[in-house]
């Protein structure tokens, strides 16, 4: 691994095509890629409005109270 924590796979030709990122020197780095990933996985699920929201997790609260 280099000294930046960061080793680039390269093919045949010499394009970069993947990338090793050292999670130990890089963790908020990774948890930033996870959490923007969850976000894109969520895209398309349905909205709600706030107040739903909040009267959802009020409810949840009050259940595990």
């Amino acid at each position: 691994m280099k000294k930046n924590g960061f080793q680039f796979i390269v093919d045949a030709d010499g394009n970069k095509t993947a990338v090793l990122v050292n999670l130990k020197k890089h963790r908020r780095l990774w948890e930033d890629f996870y959490d923007l990933l969850i976000v894109e996985s969520r895209r398309e699920e349905p909205r709600i409005d706030w107040q739903t929201a909040k009267q959802r997790l009020l409810k949840k609260r009050r259940h595990y109270a």
